[in-house]
């Protein structure tokens, strides 16, 4: 445990370093989690990578909804590839010591990948929206350079708040011990060992999901809203089903994005498990990417048949 010094008649720690405790609690298995995780995390680069070069490679697959989910996927490995890295890192050495510097710089990065991935979620809803609630309208609204603006406006609309909550999480004191018992930075591990008045640390805290997790959400739902009472009033069975088809896919990944995440952030401190919380860490930056490219390849017939070209073309 590294300090720089202690302030007077205060039992506030300046640190250098937080020492991530991760698994250690599991001396035993530490080898197999370095080995599930490397494998979980190789299927996340292939599989994301594969949806990334299907749909720039396939003509057929060269329309915004695509677009949105190649860009999707981008997000995601760069998502995993904050935390991960570093996590098997630590898996291998036992050394689980990270800077200060570099535990904010990992803290900021993943928050920004994950307004990113927040924000995209909502364009690709809105996509589905205008797709069946004005089909006629769709070219028109959905044209490239308004694709590409939505990207760009995705990527850029959270870096300017993030990093100003970076810096007031690290300007902040901590307490005791410089030890988190999570596997990477994160908002609810840092916040515990804040002390002193942290009500501004909440504060960004909800600010945060408010601008970037609740307001995207609240989008969300507003599209499917609209989308399901357009699907009800299809006449055709087969409409209705092929609607839900490609919208179901896009629900799931919501649902498995939303509710990790909202579990882990908006938990109050007197309620906080570090058991629990580690969990469903894991469950946000892992699960999530992993079975992204499962749900939207295995469940639409033309991702698969485009999949079916291109690993013929591999073969010849």
């Amino acid at each position: 445990m590294e300090y720089t010094g202690k302030m007077t008649d205060k039992n506030i720690t300046i640190m250098k370093e937080f020492i991530l405790l991760g698994f250690s609690d599991l001396p035993n298995f530490q080898g197999f989690l370095f080995a599930i995780i490397l494998v979980i995390y190789i299927c996340i680069l292939l599989g994301n990578g594969l949806i990334i070069v299907i749909t720039n490679v396939e003509r057929a697959l060269q329309t915004p909804m695509y677009y949105f989910l190649g860009n999707f996927s981008f997000v995601e490995i760069c998502y995993t590839s904050v935390p991960l890295p570093r996590m098997l890192k630590n898996l291998w050495t036992q050394k689980r010591n990270i800077s200060l510097i570099s535990c904010a710089v990992q803290l900021c990065f993943f928050l920004i990948l994950g307004v990113t991935e927040s924000f995209l979620l909502a364009v690709m809803a809105y996509d589905r929206y205008v797709a069946i609630c004005k089909p006629l309208y769709y070219p028109l609204i959905m044209n490239p350079k308004m694709c590409v603006q939505m990207v760009i406006t995705s990527w850029l609309t959270g870096i300017p708040v993030i990093i100003g909550q970076t810096y007031h999480i690290f300007s902040m004191p901590f307490c005791g011990s410089n030890k988190l018992n999570y596997a990477f930075c994160d908002m609810p591990p840092l916040m515990k060992l804040a002390c002193g008045d942290i009500s501004g640390g909440k504060l960004f805290t909800y600010i945060d999901c408010l601008l970037f997790a609740l307001i995207p959400l609240v989008l969300i739902l507003y599209s499917y809203v609209r989308i399901l009472r357009t699907i009800l009033k299809l006449p055709s069975i087969t409409g209705r089903s092929k609607a839900f088809s490609t919208c179901s896919s896009h629900l799931t990944v919501v649902g498995l994005f939303y509710g990790s995440g909202f579990i882990a952030y908006l938990q109050s401190k007197n309620s906080y498990s570090a058991g629990t919380d580690k969990i469903f860490s894991l469950f946000y930056i892992i699960v999530t990417p992993m079975v992204n490219p499962m749900i939207y390849s295995l469940r639409n017939k033309d991702f698969i048949e485009a999949m079916r070209k291109l690993f013929s073309k591999c073969i010849e």
